[in-house]
């Protein structure tokens, strides 16, 4: 298949890339390069296959109109796997405009060029931060989600939103993702275990943040993207059974679906800092600190419905995802 992924130069999506250019699919890559974190690293993982020649890449943003327009015009993909998005709870306190431009006006653009060039399936990263504020243990996609902590919760919830309309008007398959809490080799410098890593290397403190009483379904990079790819491959179905009566909010008569795709299997944040501590056979200084504006204290994916339809559910350890992201840091930091 011809295949249009979105932030193909970022954690994500150069892994999808890279997976679906060895099984023979044609890829259009698009990615801007910004800053939010080292663009060196953004540029180490497109130089894996940026030479092949079923590949080509597209330096524009999202939130260009017109770039996005001519993209989908010259290149006229089967299919849309958008993963291009201004990432980080955090940051969203911070920098608000950033996300509507990306994570709105960028998706929208994306929306109307699969509408006006008959794309087959648009399947699109959301976030486990939709959950927000609720509580109920693990998170279902059965259950509503319009308590959103962060303006970056409330992009990717407004993502859903949007390709549901465009589902329903323009009978166009959109296929949701939430992740829950990616991490792995070639990932962001962003993220704790990033973060973690190279502070435990350099002898400095990290920063634990709700006193170390979080716990995250941390999901291993190459489960995420067997996800992304089983799912992409199956446009999505409408439910007939759907009844608006009682609407099912993971569900809609329309070729409209959202899945959780998460390890299953919540870990205690300090577990998580100690299997870091054994790979890297150093211990950690700690600052202990209270809970940050915009996160949740705990994360867990139900992944019944991805189950169900797809045979799938991520089975990496922790254990076994830190021990080859360490390997990768080690060797490309040289450290």
């Amino acid at each position: 298949m011809k295949i249009l992924v979105t932030g193909s130069a970022g954690f994500i999506g150069s892994t999808l890339t890279m997976r679906l250019l060895e099984r023979g699919d044609t890829v259009i890559g698009i990615d801007n390069h910004n800053d939010y974190y080292d663009p060196a690293i953004k540029e180490a993982r497109l130089a894996r296959f940026v030479d092949h020649p079923n590949y080509t890449h597209l330096r524009i943003d999202l939130a260009d109109r017109e770039a996005i327009a001519d993209c989908f015009a010259t290149h006229k993909p089967q299919r849309v796997v958008n993963l291009a998005a201004q990432a980080g709870v955090r940051y969203s306190i911070e920098n608000p405009h950033a996300y509507i431009d990306s994570n709105i006006v960028g998706f929208l653009h994306i929306l109307e060029g699969c509408r006006h060039h008959g794309v087959e399936h648009l399947a699109y990263a959301s976030s486990s931060s939709v959950y927000g504020a609720n509580t109920a243990m693990p998170f279902s996609v059965h259950q509503n989600v319009d308590h959103p902590l962060s303006l970056y919760a409330a992009s990717k919830k407004a993502n859903e939103l949007m390709a549901h309309t465009y589902s329903q008007l323009y009978g166009l398959p959109t296929t949701g993702l939430r992740f829950f809490t990616v991490y792995g080799p070639w990932g962001r410098p962003d993220m704790a275990l990033f973060k973690f890593t190279k502070a435990i290397l350099a002898d400095e403190p990290i920063q634990v943040f709700n006193y170390g009483k979080h716990r995250r379904d941390f999901t291993y990079i190459d489960d995420i993207v067997e996800g992304v790819i089983r799912v992409t491959d199956r446009p999505a179905p409408s439910n007939p059974d759907w009844n608006g009566d009682k609407p099912d909010p993971g569900t809609s008569k329309a070729p409209w679906r959202v899945y959780n795709i998460g390890n299953n299997s919540p870990v205690d944040l300090m577990d998580y800092i100690a299997a870091i501590e054994k790979a890297l056979g150093k211990k950690a200084q700690m600052d202990m600190l209270p809970l940050q504006a915009g996160d949740v204290p705990d994360t867990y994916a139900d992944v019944e419905a991805l189950h169900d339809q797809f045979d799938f559910k991520p089975t990496t350890s922790v254990e076994q995802g830190i021990a080859n992201f360490v390997t990768w840091y080690r060797d490309y930091f040289k450290v």
